[in-house]
């Protein structure tokens, strides 16, 4: 195992030295990367010599390129067309935010490369998706669900899968994943006959059971940074009580002037009623959340990206896997139940070196969840203190009404749930 411990989000080893294929240098030319990060100087050596890797580093240090580089310089070495229409890789994510996430970045990093890249993941698009993966794809990208969903619909096998790729490997086990891992990876060749990548914020035991059951001796490269936390991130943590948690977000963000926040709440209520306040007194704001149409939350997203929106607020569903540039300023209306769920909030801010800051709400509800995540991170964060002038006075809106249901009630279950039908989990 190799660790290297690092500060820096750039190191010395250039693109240009690691004998890609031109191809793909000209798409990182277009993309102003010159240099390698800490995890991708690590692990591209080895990979681009065909060798299984298992890497782990903080959020937002370039894991995505990393094994978007092999992938791309792998299937370059022969014609796609040798294998007709089945993908030659696979790259499984967590969630849909990341899976979108990580197309979007190899259309990007792969403009030149002529390889065709399709996504598969719940939502939205099911046909129009089935449709572009039947007509041939090199790279195909997505959450398991709908991977497994179109494989036994037989839209495509994996028999031909030559790089595999499962990134965010802990947050798999955390969503329930595992199951449907195995699944995919025993379709494929044998270990042996394939070369195989994991990535994750963390390589904890059960995921390392992972590696060595399913991949060919991976190396495994670890980026270790001095703080579990990224190194840029000033954090703060105030002890208000349950109804001063809204007030004290709007003071705070009418001092701040100028922002572009995330704000994490633990429930869609919560979610939604912090959206509606934070409009309701004059600070635009956005929410996603599982409640919100995927369609729409794409739609949100690119807008808060874009920075129509300055202010987005969200549950868990957009901790990880989002790549959104120069977000100043992490809040956690409500602290995280789950410590890891701490670092992966306020990796949305300081990226790649930049700086940033995460203020946290110990509330009457949370609080008892701080000691856990500073055990976790190493340190105690630093406590502050809220002003009258932090504590305006704010407008809160009412409620929204509830619509009567229309029409047929549609085909219940047992449950009560609407019967789900051929799409099950995605």
């Amino acid at each position: 195992m190799t660790e290297n411990k690092s500060t820096n989000p750039l190191t010395d080893v250039s693109f240009s030295s690691l004998g890609l294929n031109p191809k793909i240098l000209t798409g990182l030319d277009s993309a102003k990367f010159t240099h390698c990060t800490p995890i991708q100087a690590l692990t591209l050596p080895l990979a681009l010599d065909g060798n299984d890797v298992a890497g782990q580093a903080q959020t937002g240090t370039g894991k995505t390129a990393a094994f978007l580089l092999v992938i791309f310089n792998q299937l370059l070495k022969q014609r796609s067309d040798n294998y007709g229409k089945n993908p030659r890789s696979l790259v499984v994510a967590p969630t849909r935010e990341l899976a979108i996430q990580i197309h979007k970045d190899a259309l990007s990093l792969g403009a030149d490369t002529g390889l065709r890249t399709a996504l598969a993941y719940g939502g939205v698009d099911y046909e129009k998706q089935r449709q572009t993966i039947q007509d041939g794809v090199d790279i195909l990208i997505g959450t398991p669900g709908r991977l497994i969903d179109y494989f036994k619909q037989k839209v495509y096998n994996l028999r031909h899968t030559e790089v595999v790729v499962l990134d965010e490997a802990d947050r798999m086990f955390d969503l329930g994943f595992i199951d449907d891992i195995r699944f995919l990876l025993r379709r494929m060749p044998a270990p042996a006959k394939r070369q195989s990548l994991l990535f994750s914020a963390t390589l904890s035991h059960r995921v390392m059971e992972l590696a060595y059951e399913h991949m060919n001796s991976p190396e495994t490269m670890k980026v270790e940074a001095e703080n579990v936390t990224a190194d840029h991130v000033e954090q703060k943590v105030f002890y208000p009580a349950n109804d001063e948690k809204l007030p004290l977000l709007i003071g705070l963000m009418r001092e701040l002037g100028e922002y572009h926040s995330m704000v994490f709440t633990n429930t869609r209520a919560a979610a939604d009623k912090v959206g509606r306040t934070l409009n309701a007194n004059g600070i635009s704001a956005a929410v996603i959340s599982g409640r919100v149409r995927q369609e729409q939350r794409q739609k949100l997203l690119k807008r808060f990206h874009d920075g129509d929106i300055p202010v987005l607020v969200a549950t868990d569903v957009a901790a990880r896997g989002l790549h959104i540039p120069d977000v100043t300023h992490v809040f956690n209306f409500d602290l995280p139940q789950d410590a890891p769920d701490y670092v992966h909030r306020i990796g949305r801010t300081a990226r790649l070196g930049a700086k940033g800051a995460a203020i946290s709400f110990a509330c009457e509800d949370y609080a008892f969840h701080l000691p856990e995540i500073e055990e976790y991170i190493g340190y105690s964060i630093e406590m502050d203190s809220a002003s009258a002038e932090l504590m305006p006075e704010i407008t809160i809106p009412p409620p929204p009404k509830r619509s009567k249901p229309h029409g047929k009630k549609g085909n219940r279950g047992r449950s009560g749930r609407r019967n789900q039908g051929r799409s099950g989990r995605r």
